[in-house]
């Protein structure tokens, strides 16, 4: 790659973008890329901002835009724009976005969730003979396309919170889009294992050889077609995204698919508005101490799933049951699980977009009252439960049926704290793997419709809340958490995971173990993963000792030993040799790392 970015091409860059110039000069980094698989990460300590992100060029970029004195949703911008081309498979500019934003101890919640078309409706994923159809005949072409809205939800929260020039924060990306990145092992890794990529011939031309073959690891990989479309967003703010040729690419694709197409239209794109949401934040104690956890309201389910699995547990005796020779015990797993299948049961019968469905007893925080959840805590026995059924928060019954479990996918998260006060945790996607499998311009268009319920209704005709509607969005797992000390009002915790429905659980674990169990978050993110979706017990392959997996056996409990592949990303505010840092963590199961000064 060359050094640099050239300096006239810079100029023009910044000719184009009304903001007042900065001093910010991109050189793209020699970065090795770490492995697919399981590979060590040392954790970072650093003194001054921490940016924390999925690929290493990506985070690099959004190091060097704090480093010009850019904010926290600056380096946000830039980091996103990188991973569209670089972790193509997990989000981008054709996905969504859930962004929490701290100035201070103040959080706002900015929603760029993709909705559904104004033509879609309940029978969307419904065939012929009126059953719903298997998970990738939805996903796989332009049915499943939901309105992106990652592009205009970052450009609502740069509007108020960013310090350089919209234009400049495109410029990493950009450049490595037109000089070219080298390959990572994960990216490899999946194209080898994907099934449905190659049907789409756009697609197929940029990720694989003549022969096949997915392009090599560590081989130079251009994408003109995305620089081009982000030099225009740079310019142009995201009109040049949801109006004109470039939308109309969008809609053409989605429409003309020749075997699945969709309902979007320019009408769609053009009409797609992010939303500022209040923030859900529930009160927990850990350890004697008392902090504020805040995480992203429905049509989010993270927040309120994983606020009722820490308050179900801390009406058990979980807190006295230490780490048993660095894991968690039998004991802790068989709380944990029963308090999650508690929780994903209240998930799947009342979480859906709160702009068509409305919350039990009138408001979301009822599903967090505390009497609610030590009333669902005595449900925990010495058995396992199974499968838990939901409960009855508020003094109003939902009019709804339980949502039937189906496949979640995909995502990326970013942590970041800046220099200035503010900090953000955002959870991005574009859902599954290689989203919709369709690529249009250098980028990939989300299947985000297939996080609706693909049946309407029950056996009963009762309506599931989170069945297709138009201008809707669908429920999400996504979570991203900003954790605050109660008594001081300091951020002391940033952190998210991609993971589909697993989301909840890999977040919680990192919660869990930095708050209860005093550890580093690249120490809790090292832990082995475990989870219930209200179903087995779920526990990372070859994490635990056949001991651990017989004890939850003899309680009743199904099983399952799996890969449960997280992506976390965590940044905690801590105290070493008497002085205090912000501590970073990256997943050891992806190519993440943490940058900072």
């Amino acid at each position: 790659m060359k050094p640099r970015f050239t300096a006239l091409a810079f100029a023009a860059l910044l000719a184009a973008c009304a903001a007042t110039p900065t001093n910010f000069s991109y050189q793209p980094p020699v970065l090795p890329e770490a492995p697919s698989g399981y590979t060590e990460k040392p954790g970072w300590a650093t003194k001054k901002f921490a940016v924390a992100a999925a690929n290493p060029l990506a985070t690099d970029a959004g190091y060097q835009v704090l480093k010009a004195g850019g904010s926290a949703i600056d380096a946000a911008v830039a980091v996103q724009m990188v991973l569209t081309l670089v972790e193509p498979q997990s989000s981008g500019i054709g996905g969504g976005a859930f962004l929490l934003h701290a100035k201070g101890n103040e959080v706002e919640a900015f929603d760029g969730r993709e909705t559904a078309p104004a033509a879609a409706d309940e029978k969307l994923f419904v065939g012929a003979d009126g059953k719903p159809v298997p998970f990738y005949e939805g996903v796989v072409g332009g049915r499943s396309v939901g309105v992106p809205g990652t592009v205009r939800v970052l450009e609502m929260a740069h509007k108020q919170h960013g310090r350089l020039p919209w234009a400049v924060l495109f410029q990493p990306a950009i450049t490595l889009a037109e000089q070219g990145f080298r390959v990572s092992p994960r990216l490899n890794t999946l194209l080898k294992a994907e099934a449905h990529l190659k049907k789409d011939p756009v697609a197929a031309a940029y990720f694989y050889k003549p022969d096949g073959e997915p392009i090599d690891v560590g081989s130079v990989r251009r994408n003109p077609e995305l620089a081009a479309v982000l030099r225009r967003i740079a310019a142009e703010g995201s009109k040049a995204f949801h109006e004109g040729d470039i939308a109309q690419a969008i809609v053409e694709k989605v429409q003309k698919h020749p075997t699945n197409p969709g309902k979007l239209t320019m009408a769609d794109l053009a009409g797609y508005q992010p939303k500022k949401r209040a923030p859900l934040c529930h009160d927990y104690q850990a350890q004697g101490k008392g902090y504020r956890v805040c995480g992203f309201p429905p049509p989010s389910s993270g927040a309120i799933a994983i606020g009722q699995i820490l308050g179900i547990l801390s009406n058990t005796n979980a807190a006295s049951l230490p780490l048993a020779d660095g894991l968690p015990s039998p004991d802790w797993l068989h709380l944990y699980t029963e308090a999650s299948r508690l929780a994903f049961a209240d998930r799947g019968q009342y979480v859906a977009d709160p702009d068509f469905v409305q919350p039990p007893g009138g408001s979301w925080m009822s599903l967090l009252d505390p009497g609610y959840l030590a009333q669902r805590a005595r449900l925990i026995g010495p058995q396992s439960m199974k499968v838990a059924q939901p409960g009855t928060p508020g003094a109003v019954r939902t009019s709804h049926a339980p949502m039937p479990e189906q496949p979640e996918y995909g995502t990326s998260h970013i942590s970041i704290v800046d220099p200035h006060g503010n900090a953000i945790a955002m959870t991005t996607t574009i859902e599954d793997q290689f989203g919709s499998r369709q690529m249009v311009r250098g980028f990939l268009l989300n299947n985000e419709l297939t996080d609706f319920s693909f049946a309407p209704a029950d056996a009963q005709g009762q309506p599931i809340a989170n069945r297709v509607q138009p201008g809707k969005r669908p429920r999400s797992s996504m979570a991203p958490t900003l954790v605050f000390d109660k008594s001081t009002n300091a951020l002391v915790m940033s952190g998210g995971s991609p993971g589909g429905a697993l989301i909840i659980h890999f977040t919680a674990k990192t919660i869990y173990g930095a708050l209860n169990w005093g550890m580093t978050p690249q120490q809790a993110i090292n832990l082995p993963n475990f989870a219930s979706l209200n179903g087995p017990s779920l526990l990372e392959e070859k994490r635990f000792p056949p001991a651990t997996v017989e004890a939850l056996r003899a309680r009743g409990a199904e099983v399952r030993e799996q890969a449960l592949t997280s992506g976390l990303q965590a940044i905690t505010r801590g105290q070493a040799h008497g002085q205090v840092f912000w501590f970073g963590g990256a997943d050891p199961r992806r190519e993440g790392v943490v940058m900072g000064d």
